[in-house]
């Protein structure tokens, strides 16, 4: 009997070992332990009129903070934002996703919103995923984009949400579920450095704007909940809600892509919703965004897509869906990949 008893005894200590092992080269401890945190810091952020105007600049027409934010009409080519609930929040209008995903209220309403939030929380959320509670974002909240904001736009951003009118609006808890809701503990990274960007070039001030315009997420296909790093931009997320159900373009300069794309082109695309005034873009593309953006931006943004690494991926959603080997989603000339 004590035989059998240290056999069990040693095979489970075995067993633990793999186990741990397993999850060491795996997942990991985080979902298990929590997400990665720094302590709170009592900083605040001085409000003047220049952070002011930058703020409202970034959030409402690069960030897209106020569309995800902002209650609006998905069902139009351009979407129309509830201008007397702006940042208030609402339930995120995309089908398929794990769980119910909230995005919250970012008015300074003192109980429904931000109000008794300090500054160091939202720069915490904003760019490291943290909630003011303590709890991982889930990643539709584009913190691994938005850790590349400077600190002086991070600060201009805070500074005009503090600005908004407060909005009452009791919102449901997100709920992620099983096993999503521990494996996104993974992902927030905390920030202990300064954060600054190069932006002495068109190229350079390009990279940056398209990284906290979150251009990445919806251009890049997943597999498994991860983003496939070789196929960065190229397109071929699968995006369903009000707006129908579409996948996103490559906008690499491979000839799959937007290498016929013209600096005016492109432009004229992000301010009109149409390409070259015919083909129409989907209203999930935030180019009601970014028609708010200087040309100078805009140009900028352009110029660092002619650089990005060129991918074969042909993508067209007025093609009938069928299965792409390349990305593993069903999408239009996915056989022809």
């Amino acid at each position: 009997m004590k035989k059998v008893l240290r056999f069990l005894g040693y095979t489970l200590i075995a067993l633990l070992v793999l186990a741990a092992i397993g999850i060491t080269f795996t997942i990991g401890w985080r979902p298990f332990i929590g997400p990665k945190a720094r302590p709170l810091t009592a900083r605040k952020f001085e409000a003047t009129p220049e952070r002011l105007k930058r703020g409202e600049y970034i959030a409402t027409h690069v960030a897209g903070c106020m569309e995800c934010h902002t209650p609006g009409d998905w069902m139009q080519h351009e979407v129309k934002l509830d201008e007397a609930r702006m940042g208030a929040g609402q339930p995120m209008p995309l089908n398929g996703l794990p769980g119910r995903i909230i995005a919250s209220n970012l008015t300074p309403d003192p109980e429904t919103g931000t109000g008794n939030w300090s500054d160091d929380q939202l720069a915490r959320a904003i760019r490291e995923g943290i909630g003011h509670d303590g709890r991982a974002l889930f990643p539709m909240m584009p913190y691994s984009r938005f850790r590349h904001m400077t600190d002086e736009d991070l600060a201009s951003v805070i500074v005009f949400l503090r600005s908004l009118l407060p909005v009452r609006n009791a919102l449901p808890r997100t709920e992620v579920i099983f096993p999503v809701n521990y494996l996104i503990r993974s992902e927030p990274q905390p920030l202990t450095e300064p954060v600054q960007a190069v932006v002495s070039t068109p190229v350079k001030r390009g990279q940056y704007l398209v990284a906290i315009a979150n251009c990445g997420d919806c251009h890049t296909p997943m597999k498994q909940g991860k983003f496939i790093p070789e196929m960065d931009l190229a397109g071929g997320r699968l995006l369903e809600g009000p707006f129908g159900h579409v996948a996103s373009a490559n906008i690499t300069p491979d000839p799959t892509g937007i290498s016929y794309y013209t600096e005016d082109l492109f432009v004229q695309a992000m301010r009109t919703g149409y390409v070259g005034g015919v083909r129409k873009l989907n209203q999930i593309m935030p180019w009601s965004v970014f028609r708010g953006m200087t040309d100078e931006d805009l140009k900028a943004m352009f110029a660092y897509l002619k650089t990005v690494k060129p991918v074969v991926h042909r993508v067209d959603n007025s093609e009938t869906p069928t299965q792409c080997k390349r990305c593993g989603a069903v999408h239009g000339l996915g056989d022809k990949n």
